[in-house]
């Protein structure tokens, strides 16, 4: 029992892309709502019992499942299995659709249960390259285009990553990441392998200057890919900063303050890239950039003062939670959109997409006023100054202009006849998760964060949505 609550989230995927990728219809198209939910499983009733030891498997395979684990395995089971709802379609058309979607869950899920190197890195690359699939899946010279960028910038990812691993392992006395986080706090070489960690994670989680591949990726992908690639796939530079960066064990101002400054870079150039564009998904990529660097401030915090990694670093878990279950219901809602058969589905996904927009800009009250309340106490906790504080609320308001933008170009969009209805059922379910999802069930995980005050959660996040009206 123990054995299969552990390596079900990580094999039922690879099991299911043999009969979806032979036989591809409505009946193995399941499959792709079915393999995440071992990893549902494992998130909610957490590890009730050690991780089993695995010395057969690969190179003696070790996995374990914090609470910042849990919250991102929650995370990308969610997404996963409702964006795999409104994959069926692609799925059904195409058998190598379902096989890349379901090694990208497998990569995706192997990320943040990986407890050693080898198997870190491995997942990794397995959720990297099968993701290409996924880009380049309609064939179309764009897509193609896409995909080119996407592998380039993956591949390089890869090199940093291997490279700055294998100097790490190298200073450690074993392979788990928690020993080779604590060898590179100590490391001769110790500035080039956090370069090499930086940069290569940093690719991933879409850095401002390693982004390019975002804005091309969104739009030649099928929206539920980019729901998977924006919601969940994108956190795995963040879990891995977070599991091999020396956080919390040596504090690194410089590189600190050059992630502080390149995340509130990438908040508020991205708005302003964003802003110049009329595709939606290509809005939304711009988004996850300008949001992903609100992430990437919360690293660079952590690193500056061991004292404050620890709420740094569940305040980005948090606000990761949050990010990507709205991103995934912006992304899905512009897919859905056109296809909604009746005035009311239109008007129900419009509204949906207004909830998650108001969310994500810190809407008072919101599952993104907590999140930006967690991260504005580990700000004022660092020693980065209240200057933080002030820029991040600023940068808000560029969210709220950017979340308009995107409502302005969907209700313009017209109606798709000839398309079939599809079921809002489970969109709407995310849509309710994004609304209490964050406030009721994330600080149960992360004892670091504490409920924020009244003013935090009213006050403070009100003006800079309000500026953005105003804008």
């Amino acid at each position: 029992m123990n054995l299969a609550l552990w390596l079900a989230p990580l094999s039922v995927p690879l099991l299911a892309a043999v009969p979806a990728t032979l036989r591809p219809g409505p009946r193995t198209s399941l499959l792709l709502v079915v393999a995440p939910l071992p990893a549902a499983v494992l998130a909610a009733v957490g590890p009730v019992v050690d991780p089993p030891e695995l010395p057969w498997l690969l190179l003696d395979v070790r996995l374990a499942l914090d609470g910042i684990g849990r919250v991102l395995l929650g995370l990308t089971a969610v997404t996963w299995l409702v964006a795999g709802f409104y994959g069926r379609a692609e799925a059904e058309q195409r058998g190598g659709y379902a096989a890349w979607w379901l090694l990208s869950l497998s990569g995706n899920v192997g990320v943040l249960l990986a407890d050693d190197v080898l198997t870190f890195y491995t997942a990794f690359v397995v959720m990297t390259l099968a993701a290409y699939g996924l880009v380049v899946h309609s064939g179309t010279a764009a897509a193609r285009r896409a995909g080119r960028a996407y592998l380039v910038l993956g591949v390089l990812g890869e090199t940093l990553l291997l490279a700055g691993l294998l100097l790490a392992a190298a200073e450690a006395t074993g392979l788990q990441l928690a020993e080779v986080a604590a060898a590179v706090a100590v490391a001769s070489q110790r500035e080039l392998i956090v370069g090499l960690l930086v940069a290569g994670f940093g690719i991933k989680a879409g850095v401002l200057g390693l982004h390019v591949w975002l804005p091309l990726a969104h739009p030649a992908a099928p929206f539920p890919a980019s729901a998977v690639l924006s919601g969940a796939m994108i956190k795995a530079g963040l879990i891995g900063w977070l599991r091999l960066l020396p956080i919390g064990e040596v504090a690194l101002p410089t590189w600190g303050a050059l992630l502080v400054g390149l995340g509130l870079a990438g908040a508020v150039v991205a708005v302003l890239l964003g802003l110049t564009h009329t595709a939606p998904k290509v809005v939304l990529a711009y988004s996850s950039v300008s949001q992903m660097g609100f992430l990437t401030l919360l690293v660079g915090a952590a690193l500056t003062a061991p004292t404050v990694a620890p709420l740094a670093s569940a305040a980005a878990a948090a606000y990761a939670w949050h990010h990507g279950l709205a991103k995934a219901l912006l992304f899905l809602g512009v897919g859905l959109l056109p296809r909604a058969a009746h005035g009311w589905q239109r008007t129900a996904v419009l509204a949906g997409v207004a909830v998650a927009g108001a969310s994500l800009a810190g809407m008072p009250l919101s599952g993104g006023a907590f999140v930006k309340a967690w991260m504005k106490q580990s700000l004022e906790l660092s020693s980065l100054g209240t200057w933080t504080v002030t820029a991040s609320s600023l940068a808000a308001t560029g969210t709220t202009l950017l979340m308009l933008r995107l409502l302005a170009l969907l209700r313009a969009q017209p109606l798709q006849r000839d398309a079939a209805p599809t079921a809002l059922g489970p969109w709407l379910l995310l849509a309710g998760a994004v609304l209490v999802a964050t406030p009721v069930l994330v600080p149960r995980l992360l004892p670091d964060l504490v409920v924020p005050a009244w003013s935090a959660l009213v006050r403070d996040p009100l003006w800079p949505v309000l500026l953005g009206l105003l804008l």
